[in-house]
C-alpha cells in the first residue's frame, strides 16, 4: 500500500466509473483489517499512528468509491477536468431551462400525487445521467463533458432533497 496511490489503485480495483459495489465493500473490510491500529499495537505509538493514518485514507478513499456522483468527481479530477462545482456553474441552457420547470412544479405541487409524479420525473432524470456520465467517463473519457453531467447531478441530488422535503411537509 502507497499512501500517494490513488482510489483506485489503493482498492486494486481498474480506474473507471462502473463499479462492482460488493467487491468495494469487500476490499474495503480486507484493508480495514490489514491497517486496524490494533495489529499495531506491539509495534509501538509511532506505528500505531501510521495504521491510524491509513485506516482514515482507506475509509476516505471508500467514501469516495461507493457513491457514484463522488466516484465521477473524483474520475473527472483525475482525467484532468475537475467539477469546480464552486465556480463553475455553466450548464446547457436546456438542462437550465428544465431545472427552472421542475422548481415550479415543486413551488405549484399541493398533493401528494404531485410529489410523487415530481419524486419520479428526478429519480429518472439522475438514472438518465448517471448513465450519460458512465458513457462519457467508461467509453469515451471524454472528462469535460462529464464533469458538466456531474453538476447536473449534484443539482439533481439536491432538488431530490427538496422533493422529500416537500412530501414530509405534506405529511407523506
Amino acid at each position: 500500500m502507497n499512501l500517494q496511490s490513488d482510489d483506485f489503485e489503493l482498492f486494486g480495483v481498474e480506474r473507471r466509473f462502473a463499479q462492482d459495489r460488493a467487491q468495494l465493500d469487500a476490499r474495503w473490510k480486507e484493508l480495514q483489517r490489514q491497517a486496524h491500529p490494533d495489529r499495531f499495537a506491539s509495534e509501538g505509538a509511532a506505528a500505531q499512528r501510521v495504521a491510524m493514518q491509513w485506516s482514515v485514507r482507506i475509509n476516505e478513499a471508500y467514501q469516495r468509491l461507493k457513491e457514484p456522483l463522488t466516484r465521477a468527481a473524483y474520475l473527472c479530477e483525475l482525467g484532468g477536468a475537475p467539477v469546480g462545482a464552486e465556480d463553475n456553474t455553466a450548464m446547457p441552457t436546456q438542462f437550465l431551462m428544465q431545472q427552472m420547470e421542475w422548481r415550479e412544479a415543486l413551488d405549484d405541487a399541493r398533493s401528494a400525487q404531485q410529489i410523487d409524479a415530481l419524486g419520479l420525473v428526478v429519480k429518472n432524470a439522475e438514472r438518465n445521467a448517471l448513465e450519460q456520465c458512465a458513457a462519457l467517463l467508461d467509453e469515451s473519457h471524454d472528462y469535460p463533458a462529464a464533469a458538466q453531467q456531474v453538476r447536473a447531478l449534484m443539482f439533481l441530488a439536491r432538488f431530490a432533497r427538496s422533493v422529500e422535503q416537500r412530501a414530509d411537509q405534506l405529511g407523506q
